[in-house]
């Protein structure tokens, strides 16, 4: 077995070279010039980094059956009941971003040998969840929430076929179907929790486990009529400068559309705007991603930190990117948006957990339906670690951003909203 300890220091040695060739070039650099400085020596290994320093601490617990025991529930003031269900937050959320990286094919890489061994534990951690007679089965039915975090799984579970479904035991099988199953009696409130059934549904329907067309269905039609132009959708019927296009609408819907988009002619034709307003929107999110990795912090839910680019690091994994927009300079914008968020000082508590925050530990930042499990949907930042190592998102030489481009004086073509209609 790789020694962790060695490759998550490896890691973070690549990310202070990234820092010091950031620090370097900013006071080297002259007005013209792209700083580059977050896209650090060896990426790949530095994204591998935090997504085994992510993954560890919820993983190796729940494989073990202790997650209740050992994990911390951080919340805000007037937050209640957030301890029955953040457990099933941090592993829903945490393996809806690790998904694609799990599901490569297995290798004899240090990287390959830390992947395989997390997938091992994802599957005993799927068990523990799932089984009724494990002290860390986890609440599936007990208020609104879990609706909310078992479809996260079941968007674990569609990126990661192999990894992390065909390759269970029929016994654990059965539970986890059982498990999503149970959400049923939970009622989504319209707006993107109407996504979180269709996703689960859309599993099941997947698994050969049957599925309920009106959940399935009412989210993906309500959505179609809430598109309100240029790439976005309402969350529900009213638009919100936020980013739960990227932590929820985007993903979800064009991933729903990939299973059930061919079964009628307006699902179909549903499918393929969706997917051009992926990349719209992915273009978007370019431009937001300033060199130092700062962003616009609007509303709700920041706290779920670089998870706020999921539409960027969905359409990288999907190879949809726009025409403007190079994998390499999606790998710079979203190296800078992890190394800012996550390499902050005070993001990890003492034994590693995740703490509320954006740029560290920011209580402040905090909502009321908010806890440390929550904070695990930052990993779907890294989604493009699905892409194998030889991919140009990888191997590509680094590119200045849109937003480096511009400001450093580059003459570029005006950009122009998505003419698709409603």
């Amino acid at each position: 077995m790789v020694n962790r300890r060695t490759f998550i220091e490896s890691s973070a040695l690549a990310l202070l070279a990234g820092a010091a060739a950031h620090a370097a070039a900013s006071t080297t650099a002259g007005p013209g010039a792209a700083t580059l400085g977050d896209d650090a020596p060896d990426a790949r290994s530095t994204w591998c980094g935090f997504a085994v320093r992510l993954a560890d601490p919820v993983l190796t617990a729940l494989a073990a059956r202790r997650l209740k025991l050992e994990m911390p529930v951080e919340s805000v003031s007037g937050a209640k009941d957030r301890d029955t269900c953040s457990h099933l937050e941090a592993f829903g959320r945490l393996l809806a971003g690790l998904a694609p990286w799990l599901e490569l094919p297995a290798d004899e890489t240090p990287e390959g040998r830390e992947r395989t061994r997390l997938a091992s534990l994802s599957r005993l951690a799927l068990d523990a969840a799932t089984d009724p007679a494990s002290p860390d089965f986890l609440n599936f039915t007990r208020g609104a929430q879990p609706l909310v975090d078992a479809a996260f799984l079941a968007q674990a579970l569609l990126r990661a076929p192999e990894a992390l479904w065909r390759s269970l035991d029929p016994r654990v099988q059965a539970n986890v179907v059982a498990a999503l199953q149970s959400t049923r009696r939970i009622k989504p409130y319209e707006s993107n929790w109407l996504l979180f059934a269709t996703t689960i549904e859309v599993f099941l329907h997947r698994a050969g486990a049957g599925r309920d067309d009106a959940r399935l269905l009412d989210g993906i039609h309500k959505h179609a009529t809430w598109y309100v132009g240029d790439g976005a959708y309402g969350d529900g019927p009213a638009f919100h400068w936020d980013y739960y296009n990227a932590f929820v609408i985007q993903p979800m819907l064009v991933e729903a559309l990939d299973v059930v988009g061919g079964e009628t002619p307006e699902l179909t034709a549903f499918r393929t705007q969706a997917g051009k307003r992926l990349t719209r929107y992915a273009a978007v999110q370019e431009r937001m991603i300033a060199p130092d990795g700062s962003f616009p912090p609007l509303g709700r839910s920041i706290a779920y930190r670089g998870g706020a680019f999921q539409g960027l690091a969905l359409a990288a994994l999907r190879r949809q990117l726009p025409a403007e927009v190079s994998p390499a300079q999606a790998r710079v914008a979203l190296a800078a948006v992890i190394r800012r968020t996550l390499g902050a000082r005070g993001t990890f508590d003492e034994k590693g957990w995740l703490r509320i925050g954006l740029a560290g530990h920011q209580p402040g930042l905090g909502e009321r339906y908010i806890s440390t499990g929550s904070l695990y949907l930052c990993s779907v930042a890294l989604l493009p670690l699905g892409l194998p190592a030889t991919d140009p998102f990888w191997t590509a030489p680094a590119e200045k951003t849109t937003w480096e481009k511009i400001w450093s004086g580059e003459n570029l073509p005006a950009d122009h909203a998505l003419a698709d209609g409603h």
